[in-house]
């Protein structure tokens, strides 16, 4: 029986020549990721091994993302313990207050990570960069303290689910309905613990931010990882970021998968994963007034420049709804000065929203846009669990950035159509 992409990755970096579902294997690891709430965890147990440096300088990365710029003090010690062990170990890719931005979005914008890659990342969104062919995973903290000491991790090979994709997205539908419709379809143990294969000629009609973002959310789906193939548009990427050579595995003919999933883009629709799971995904026939308080735009999820362009174009010209606040958070500092240079950030500040700088801030419950109890937000995050964004009687909706921003404009839960039609 053949491998799928995953399972070839993976044997490739255990030094196998097959790996099967269930077996357990030690893989080398091509980069090993941290941010400001995780690596202080990490940087404990690495320092009870007894290690003098890191297993590799260049392939051990730390964002500051979470807290930052600094909430309170506990996070400023935080960010202080990574600051001090980078500098020590002499890590070449540590990203502080000016050159930070959300880990998920940054590490692929600045090349660190190609086709074929093994990574794990203390985060459960490390899966994103699945869209660029990589097997990257999240772990705690003490697995990314033993592969910052000797590069390698165990893994369960999982076993996989093949999404069939045909057909291309109509206009203001996005990869955040896509997950959202397949969560929905499938709920959210429905991968648990298997790999989420995208494949079908319908990968074509999507964007790298489309993928990114579907990958991003795997996790949400329980699976182990997300990973689509490298095609033109993967590999154009990778140059065009400076990333090492690709490494391009790609599913045997017979190969074993435990479902094969259709899913026709053409029939998707902006959806909408109501409280308190993303699995509760809706569409707007089933949508009625909801009225909102607060409106979120960013995350590892939606905060790229596609995400920012979409937002601006259903903005431009209109005002935010009143009593409704509405805060839009670049993904990293380039797509920042890029959405700045390109007039966006104009467009959103006369609309009546904020623009913050890059952080994970809200999408956590952290800071820069708490919930108070009763309230509501539109969020293009990837998680709406009780309590995420502030107080357990809040509720967070999540959708797309169109979704959001149409929303912000109205002061209920809106589609885009509907605002542009206007």
């Amino acid at each position: 029986m053949g491998m799928t992409m995953t399972q070839k990755i993976l044997a490739f970096h255990a030094g196998l020549e097959s790996v099967k579902a269930g077996q357990l294997i030690m893989a080398k690891l091509d980069r090993v990721l941290g941010n400001d709430i995780t690596s202080p965890v990490a940087i404990k147990e690495f320092n009870k091994l007894g290690k003098d440096s890191v297993y590799d300088k260049d392939r051990v990365t730390m964002v500051m993302d979470h807290f930052v710029p600094n909430k309170d003090i506990k996070a400023s010690e935080q960010c202080k313990m990574c600051r001090d062990f980078c500098s020590e170990k002499e890590v070449t890719h540590f990203y502080d207050v000016g050159q930070m931005g959300i880990e998920h979005a940054l590490l692929p914008e600045k090349g660190l990570v190609t086709a074929g890659d093994v990574v794990i990342g203390a985060d459960s969104h490390t899966c994103t960069y699945g869209a660029l062919g990589a097997f990257s995973t999240g772990v705690g903290s003490t697995d990314m303290a033993c592969g910052m000491a000797i590069g390698k991790a165990w893994f369960k090979v999982p076993s996989a689910i093949k999404f069939n994709l045909t057909g291309a997205l109509k206009k203001y539908v996005t990869g955040k309905d896509v997950i959202l419709h397949i969560i929905g379809k499938i709920g959210v143990d429905g991968a648990l613990y298997r790999s989420m294969e995208f494949a079908g000629e319908g990968v074509a009609s999507l964007s790298m931010s489309d993928r990114l973002c579907i990958a991003n959310m795997a996790i949400e789906a329980g699976a182990k990882n997300g990973i689509f193939p490298v095609d033109d548009i993967t590999l154009e990427y990778i140059r065009a970021h400076g990333a090492d050579e690709p490494k391009i595995f790609s599913a045997d003919e017979d190969a074993e998968y435990d479902e094969v999933i259709d899913i026709d883009l053409s029939e998707i629709t902006p959806t909408v994963a109501f409280p308190h799971l993303p699995e509760n995904a809706r569409t707007f026939d089933q949508i009625e007034d909801i009225k909102i308080d607060q409106v979120v735009i960013g995350s590892c999820t939606n905060g790229r420049l596609e995400d920012l362009q979409i937002a601006a174009e259903i903005m431009k010209g209109k005002k935010c709804a009143k009593n409704v606040r509405v805060i839009i958070i670049p993904a990293t500092q380039q797509i920042y000065l890029d959405a700045m240079e390109m007039g966006l950030l104009k467009i959103f500040i006369e609309s009546g929203a904020v623009v913050s700088t890059p952080t994970c801030g809200p999408c956590l419950g952290g800071h820069m846009g708490i919930l108070a109890k009763g309230e509501r937000a539109v969020a293009t995050t990837n998680r709406n669990f009780v309590g995420r964004m502030g107080h357990p009687e809040s509720e967070v909706y999540l959708a797309s950035p169109a979704v959001a921003s149409a929303s912000a404009i109205t002061g209920k839960i809106s589609s885009p159509e509907e605002v542009m039609a206007k």
